[in-house]
């Protein structure tokens, strides 16, 4: 895969950008752990299984679905704190994908995007500490709109401008890439996807193991 011929990259973050995966996922557990291990564990499977969906959604549906009706603990606002505190301190220690400043010198004209299921404050707060703002000219998006409303709007808007390439880790990212008319590769050195090389097999998605792979 070369990404030379395309006007814009589009970037999951968790998993693609930063080593992040494991962060969320310890975070969602620990937020959870109120309401006893086994609704916790609960959450991180469901979690695991919808990657690169948002943590509202995937909040909504742990106190909606998992969690017993009599049980008393956190409600979403303070779920979410609990979560977003967590995350960044996370956030803020995990590396980034060692090939990605000279991938952007070898796309100097091509725009760039995150594109993400996290928080978009967050996200872009967490960007500009770690110096990585800068690189993503086009932008850093996150929920709550989800990917597929972020990719419909900045499609819309003419800030994303085809050929696109989307660069995740998840089935969500590959539907999302699809459902917007853009190419797709996968990455899987940080992926939580535990069936992703079937997956890619039975939809023929190209799929590298970093982003160094693309220089």
């Amino acid at each position: 895969m070369k990404t030379e011929g395309y006007s814009s990259l589009i970037f999951d973050c968790d998993g693609v950008v930063l080593n992040s995966n494991r962060v969320k996922t310890k975070a969602f557990y620990e937020a959870a752990l109120p309401y006893g291990t086994g609704p916790a564990q609960a959450l991180v499977d469901h979690h695991v299984a919808h990657g690169g969906v948002s943590r509202y959604r995937k909040f909504e549906y742990f106190l909606n679905q998992l969690v017993p009706p009599d049980a008393i603990g956190p409600g979403l606002e303070e779920l979410l704190d609990v979560y977003a505190r967590k995350v960044r301190e996370g956030l803020i220690e995990c590396e980034a994908d060692s090939g990605l400043f000279e991938l952007r010198e070898q796309t100097p004209s091509t725009s760039w995007f995150i594109v993400s299921g996290g928080d978009q404050a967050e996200l872009r707060e967490v960007f500009s500490e770690k110096g990585l703002d800068h690189l993503f000219d086009g932008g850093i998006y996150g929920s709550p709109d989800t990917k597929d409303e972020i990719l419909a709007r900045e499609l819309r808007a003419g800030r994303i401008v085809k050929p696109a390439l989307f660069i995740g880790d998840s089935r969500y990212d590959h539907e999302a890439s699809v459902s917007a008319g853009l190419d797709f590769l996968f990455v899987n050195q940080w992926t939580e996807f535990a069936g992703w090389e079937s997956y890619c097999d039975k939809h023929n998605v190209e799929f590298v193991v970093s982003l160094g792979d693309l220089l």
